[in-house]
């Protein structure tokens, strides 16, 4: 397998297991967040009933589904990118020593 191929694999597998689970995440977060505005809702978030509990906790769970949706971009940029091809030429002359 050459590393295009293996960029490719890398890159599936990134989306499988941190962009969907990310996204995910951000809905969830930004979801929760939105809820904690509505008067009157019910709101359980680890046994509290607090409005600023919730809407804290959605955006933390919205920014680290942020990061897990980086993953896979990252991974797809760096390894499906084409690499810079060094050249090295023996006719030319080697530069003057001063």
């Amino acid at each position: 397998m050459n590393n295009k191929n293996t960029g490719l694999i890398a890159t599936i597998a990134a989306v499988i297991l941190c962009g969907c689970p990310g996204l995910f995440a951000a809905f969830w977060g930004a979801l929760t967040a939105v809820i904690s505005f509505i008067p009157g809702a019910d709101i359980n978030i680890g046994g509290s009933s607090d409005p600023s509990a919730a809407l804290f906790s959605g955006l933390g769970t919205c920014c680290i589904g942020i990061l897990f949706i980086a993953v896979p971009v990252a991974v797809g940029f760096f390894g499906l990118r084409k690499k810079p091809e060094v050249v090295v030429s023996i006719e030319e002359p080697l530069p003057p020593i001063s």
